[in-house]
């Protein structure tokens, strides 16, 4: 995973490819998800969680351009999004890394570390797991990728949580994902 932020910008998409496949073969040698029931109310769950984490981020940015704490501003973003919404790379590209992205941070994050985690910890294994992805994220030195990492991965991770499974994270990563990156993006 630290390979996506070490190695040269030119590799991100294909490192994300490798990073989540590997992620997704970790969720599923450690026993394979069981069919989730009440599908359809996961569903829901996971688009009212995408819908609600995209007015955090909206709301986060405008605080950000009025506040400016730490120094910080809005254009600290602009590195994130040409990662992946890049114009040289096509939009089935883009979608395809953002599939793969939620679907290997959901298993992994998700399925294998919060449901290990949950045992112990309870509740707080979403933020625990959060932490542990947010960390990672400190080898880009860009303090508002962390910080949205932490808020997104916590967002993600009481969905799991309340939304009984990988269905409703799943569904709000990669709504919130395509949301972010591809439709709206906010800048």
């Amino acid at each position: 995973m630290l390979a996506l932020f070490l190695l040269p910008r030119g590799l991100f998409i294909p490192i994300t490819f490798v990073a989540t496949s590997l992620m997704v073969a970790t969720a599923y040698a450690s026993g394979a998800p069981k069919r989730p029931a009440g599908l359809g109310r996961n569903l829901l769950v996971g688009v009212a969680s995408a819908l609600l984490l995209y007015l955090v981020f909206y709301l986060g940015n405008a605080g950000l351009w009025v506040l400016k704490p730490l120094g910080l501003d809005p254009s600290y973003q602009s590195s994130i999004y040409s990662l992946i919404a890049s114009p040289s790379n096509p939009l089935s590209l883009q979608l395809a890394v953002l599939l793969f992205d939620a679907a290997g941070y959901e298993a992994f994050f998700r399925g294998f570390m919060q449901k290990r985690l949950e045992a112990r910890l309870g509740t707080a294994a979403a933020p625990a797991v959060a932490l542990v992805d947010a960390g990672l994220h400190l080898a880009t030195f860009n303090p508002l990728w962390v910080a949205t990492t932490f808020v997104a991965d916590l967002f993600w991770g009481l969905t799991f949580k309340y939304g009984r499974g990988a269905t409703a994270s799943f569904t709000s990563h990669l709504l919130w994902d395509v949301a972010i990156f591809v439709i709206r993006p906010i800048v």
